[in-house]
């Protein structure tokens, strides 16, 4: 996204990837354009203003599959209940595109919602893309671009000058300015550059995707855990429910809500799991998937598809849930990006348009 910025501002980009192409936490999410959880203020600004950039890009750009397909978080008993009426009732609900619904409202949105619930809380302005395919569709466009140039397969390790670094192959490459957007890379080159001290976490998280539903699921759906994980939700309401109806044992202890979103070949992105403590395990457990697809199946009415894909991902966040980014000076001409930490799908193309204006681009 700051390659795309640049490009649309007419500079002249190289864009320099680790890997033959991206294969990280861009890649390994739900491909939701997020805004009913973010905190109120400058995160949710952030998520309003990216919402608007997706959807211009994605008519430029239809390879995003972007669609604007909002989302339903079914409620069931009276606690679940007075957390989504707390979030109708905020101030910044109608920015959202908070609304409270019966069952059968949230049927006409979703049917194959066909599982028990009491209410649902709509938000409109939720929307989602393909996340496995939209870099190489970004990517793409901006080859047509004779100002962008794709350098695969290369590290940058060193600082060698003012907005100038040298990769892992010997060459040196020269800027006007230089943006280290690294993802959950931490170490090495970022350590020597913004010292031991980074306000930045790495956070790991599971996720699996079914074959097709073998229907349209219209919406995005979470579920009620999802209200303890987002900052919107935070309330007295949320307080009770918390301490009278904690979450089942597997969702407690691996952190988890159900966020789901249906691919563009018909199958259901489902997660997730939040592990912070290090060193983190190197392999998927099956408990927690088994916890989703009896969620999910509570809420379909239906079993699950098979399971065709399982992963896990890192993603950088920041430890101060105030910043939407860590944006950091750290080197002459040279800044470094990083830590958005479960908002980056959504917030991205605002993160980097904010680095351009900052940056005088």
């Amino acid at each position: 996204m700051h390659a795309w910025q640049a490009v649309e501002r007419g500079h002249e980009v190289v864009q320099i990837e680790r890997e033959a192409e991206a294969r990280g936490a861009s890649l390994r999410n739900f491909g939701q354009i997020w805004v009913s959880g973010r905190a109120g203020g400058e995160e949710l600004d952030t998520a309003l203003r990216a919402r608007e950039l997706w959807e211009e890009i994605g008519g430029r750009v239809p390879g995003l599959g972007f669609r604007a397909n909002g989302s339903l978080t079914p409620v069931r008993g009276a606690r679940e209940l007075a957390v989504a009426e707390a979030a109708v009732a905020r101030a910044d609900a109608a920015a959202r595109g908070h609304k409270l619904l019966t069952p059968a409202e949230a049927r006409a949105l979703n049917p194959a919602l066909r599982g028990a619930f009491d209410a649902a809380l709509y938000c409109e302005r939720d929307a989602a893309v393909e996340p496995r395919t939209a870099q190489l569709a970004l990517r793409a466009e901006l080859l047509k671009s004779p100002n962008y140039t794709f350098l695969p397969g290369r590290e940058v390790r060193e600082v060698v000058g003012a907005a100038a670094v040298r990769d892992d192959h010997g060459d040196v490459h020269r800027a006007d300015a230089v943006v280290l957007a690294t993802g959950a890379w931490l170490g090495g080159l970022v350590r020597e550059l913004a010292g031991p001290d980074l306000p930045v976490r790495r956070v790991r998280l599971q996720m699996m995707q079914t074959d097709p539903l073998g229907e349209p699921l219209p919406t995005s759906v979470a579920d009620a855990d999802s209200f303890r994980y987002y900052p919107a939700y935070a309330s007295p309401a949320l307080d009770e429910l918390n301490a009278r109806q904690p979450q089942p044992e597997t969702a407690a202890v691996h952190r988890m809500q159900l966020l789901m979103v249906q691919r563009a070949d018909g199958g259901l992105t489902i997660g997730d799991t939040h592990e912070y403590e290090h060193p983190f395990a190197f392999d998927t457990v099956e408990e927690p998937y088994e916890h989703l697809a009896g969620v999910v199946e509570s809420l379909l009415g239906r079993p699950l598809p098979r399971v065709r894909h399982r992963w896990a991902g890192v993603y950088a966040q920041c430890t101060d849930p105030s910043r939407v980014v860590h944006r950091q000076r750290v080197a002459d001409g040279v800044w470094l990006v990083t830590g958005p930490g479960g908002r980056g799908m959504t917030c991205s193309p605002a993160i980097a348009e904010t680095t351009a204006n900052e940056l005088g681009w």
